[in-house]
């Protein structure tokens, strides 16, 4: 079993950055690829980013590429979303994803971040 806790959102100004974090309290991340997915209101899931084990491959959506970054800290059992720049179009619920298959497969329970004025 793989149990993942999420934190840092909140509300950011346009331009701001915050920094979530998605600590696995049970299990252990070492040998999972990472994913983060952020979902609006009305809207559905959208993949956003993903890490494969160890970050030797790290691939981004177009709309945050260079403004978003995925890293892993394996000594503290989390990884990291970190957010540059934001806009107001990045309001959503954050989840991170841990699977490796199907009967593997873990989210966090979301954390919400907030971009306005």
């Amino acid at each position: 079993q793989l149990q993942l806790v999420e934190s840092g959102g909140g509300l950011v100004q346009p331009g701001g950055s915050l920094r979530l974090s998605c600590t696995a309290s049970s299990g252990t991340l070492d040998f999972y690829p990472i994913a983060w997915f952020r979902q609006s209101p009305g809207q559905e899931r959208e993949w956003i980013g993903c890490s494969s084990v160890n970050d030797r491959f790290v691939y981004y959506q177009d709309s945050v590429k260079g403004r978003f970054t995925i890293s892993r800290d394996n000594a503290r059992n989390t990884v990291y979303l970190q957010m540059n720049n934001l806009k107001p179009e990045d309001t959503a619920v954050y989840y991170c994803n841990a699977a490796r298959d199907n009967q593997n497969n873990y989210w966090g329970q979301g954390t919400q971040v907030t971009v306005s004025s």
